[in-house]
């Protein structure tokens, strides 16, 4: 049986532990992160995007591969896209049943993520 990999965020007050897999989306501002989790909570830490990029890639190795990186602001888990509105410049992330969030993102942004995220479908169909 596979030992469950966890995300571990510390500071001087605090310690976080977080299941990848409960996690819907990143949110940067500066030098802090939201993360957003499928029961709603809310939570930032004090990592930039980038940081928090390698942290995934190092920690969670092929499983990183559910993260995405859209635009300067965000970092989603792709498992949870619902859907792309470029007139709205709008993503919407649901697992279908419990939570859906509305993350606002430039038209550029979305266009280069569907695009990827198409690529990455087309490939899985042709093996």
């Amino acid at each position: 049986m596979m030992k469950p990999t966890y995300l571990h965020f510390k500071s001087r007050h605090e310690l976080l532990r977080i299941d990848p897999a409960s996690i819907v989306y990143f949110e940067a501002d500066g030098n802090y992160i939201d993360i957003v989790t499928i029961n709603n909570m809310r939570t930032t830490v004090c990592v930039s995007l980038a940081q928090m990029q390698q942290l995934l890639s190092s920690t969670l190795k092929e499983q990183a591969g559910i993260f995405v990186r859209i635009g300067k602001k965000h970092i989603v888990n792709h498992t949870y896209l619902f859907q792309v509105d470029y007139s709205k410049q709008k993503l919407v992330l649901s697992d279908g049943i419990r939570f859906a969030f509305q993350i606002n993102i430039p038209k550029e942004s979305l266009r280069k993520f569907k695009e990827l995220y198409v690529a990455t479908l087309e490939a899985a169909s042709v093996r």
